[in-house]
């Protein structure tokens, strides 16, 4: 395995604590002459001129064409399927282009590459959507199957705020790779190209408001997974989509063969966003993670993570946090609490105001605003494949607003959790489950049994501004949780359990780990997928 593991970080590492991204710029910024500064915030930022982005603004390019434009670079597969039953015709004050169409001429046949042309194929590649329960409900997934083999395993992706399934098209052809896996991607409920049902939080209580904006996500998923009739899979979700994730493995245990967080948001501790104002019911988010530069996160090396050395003992930010609240009456190393952000962006943050309103709002400015952030986000790419991306992400960001409210309610401004995962990860793959992973009725209640533990993998970039001590944190946690349910246990349980956790670091990687360093990234995942093949 090329990453290094939590046995080969140190101590810089492990203690690092998270910046949001404006801070993370903020840090730069400080380092560099205040001319140069001015120059990079008002000269260079929206690198789209006015007259290219009015163009692209008129053009107003469907969701749907934008998607299969950047999935055409997927290796192999010069044309992939690309369903139109959402995003087929450009966003319009008269009608919501991302409720579902069932036509049949709305579907996309699937793909197929032989073995002539695909050097890992057969395979079958499909775009389409699951219908849900409910009005205007529906996930769309794109999927990639061997075929000629039998289908054993299953792993099922999630993007990040905002994004959509589009973003993993450097691990599709990659991960699809190992035999007897069936890969699955979809966009999350109310983003890419799901539907966009309206976003309600109906409870006044701090924790059921959470709890019931992360249902909004995770029962989607779990209903997509009936409706796939698929016991038991492997999840891997980026960001947000990390953070819903152990969400689900926590309401939804019994499910999950291996649960993977590639730079999860949300887990870490931070006094302010546990105590921060919730937003009122109508209220909603602004996001994060816009402002980093990527020609920063793919150096070779960030100083901030050292290539190795192994922590004694607990050196880890967040664990030592209550003892170190009654000692930092002199010390420079405890911060006060703060706001982390600006006033004005608290204010839009929990004024029902997120990003992607801004850029609807922005009208024929749109796309130079979001050329901002696409810029610096995909400058490593070639250049053909950061303008389909640039593409992608207008049309999705121009969408109507739905799952993106969410947000607000999840996280306080700064990119910190309101409930963090860190007080509740430990049960993960430790609670009681029904003996049949396909039904959630209460008559199975009486043949429940307890969980044996499931494997748990952080993977953070190199150069990430998410919290990698947090990761370390919560392996420390989950192992620790470990320990202690199998102290009583017998020989033949501890034998059976299967929990376990560690932190990898990718190389020359920011926080989209899976993009920035898609090789080192795939090569991982496979050995995770290959491992699980291996448990059985």
């Amino acid at each position: 395995m090329t990453a290094a593991t939590a046995n080969g970080g140190n101590d810089d590492a492990r203690t690092r604590t998270q910046q949001s991204p404006l801070a993370s710029k903020r840090v730069e910024e400080s380092n560099t002459p205040a001319g140069e500064n001015r120059k990079e915030k008002f000269g260079g930022f929206f690198t789209l001129g006015y007259k290219e982005g009015f163009n692209q603004w008129w053009a107003n390019i469907p969701a749907a064409t934008a998607e299969h434009t950047v999935l055409s670079y997927i290796p192999f597969l010069r044309k992939p399927p690309t369903h139109t039953q959402t995003g087929s015709a450009p966003p319009s004050t008269n009608g919501d282009t991302m409720s579902l169409d069932p036509s049949v001429d709305k579907e996309a046949e699937p793909v197929r590459t032989s073995s002539l042309g695909d050097p890992y194929g057969p395979r079958q590649w499909k775009s389409q959507m699951v219908k849900l329960d409910g009005k205007n409900r529906a996930l769309n997934e794109f999927s990639v199957e061997r075929l000629d083999e039998a289908h054993e395993q299953n792993l099922v992706m999630l993007h990040g705020y905002g994004a959509g399934l589009g973003f993993f098209y450097k691990n599709f052809e990659g991960l699809s790779r190992v035999p007897g896996w069936t890969v699955y991607a979809l966009d999350l409920l109310g983003m890419g190209r799901s539907s966009r049902p309206p976003f309600r939080v109906h409870a006044k209580d701090r924790q059921k408001s959470i709890t019931e904006a992360e249902d909004w996500f995770v029962d989607s998923l779990e209903e997509w997974r009936v409706k796939r009739n698929i016991d038991r899979f492997t999840l891997l979700g980026h960001s947000l989509g990390g953070y819903m994730a152990v969400a689900y493995a926590l309401k939804y245990p019994g499910r999950l063969n291996k649960l993977i967080l590639a730079s999860p948001v949300g887990i870490p501790e931070d006094p302010y966003a546990v105590n921060a104002a919730m937003p009122d019911p109508s209220d909603s988010t602004l996001t994060n993670e816009f402002s980093q530069d990527q020609e920063a996160t793919t150096e070779p090396r960030n100083p901030r993570v050292p290539e190795s050395a192994k922590t004694t003992g607990d050196n880890n930010n967040f664990l030592n946090a209550r003892s170190k609240v009654h000692k930092s009456d002199h010390r420079g190393d405890e911060p006060t609490p703060r706001k982390p952000l600006p006033k004005w962006l608290t204010y839009l943050w929990d004024a029902n105001i997120s990003p992607f309103s801004l850029v609807r709002w922005a009208g024929p400015l749109g796309p130079r605003f979001v050329s901002g952030w696409t810029s610096r986000r995909f400058s490593h790419l070639p250049p053909d494949e950061a303008q389909a991306l640039h593409n992608y992400a207008y049309s999705l960001f121009k969408q109507r607003g739905s799952g993106e409210y969410a947000l607000a309610y999840i996280l306080a401004p700064g990119a910190f959790a309101r409930s963090p995962l860190i007080r509740r990860i430990q049960g993960v793959g430790r609670q009681m489950t029904a003996t049949s992973g396909l039904t959630t009725s209460s008559t199975a209640i009486a043949q429940q049994r307890r969980e044996n533990g499931i494997p748990i993998v952080f993977m953070y970039g190199e150069n990430d501004w998410m919290d990698i001590a947090g990761g370390y944190a919560a392996e420390q946690k989950i192992n620790e949780e470990k320990e202690r349910a199998l102290r009583s246990a017998s020989d033949e349980e501890k034998r059976k359990d299967r929990g376990s956790a560690k932190c990898l670091i990718i190389k020359r990687a920011g926080h989209h780990v899976y993009l920035d360093g898609f090789e080192e990234f795939n090569e991982v995942m496979r050995e995770e997928m290959m491992d699980v093949s291996r448990q059985g």
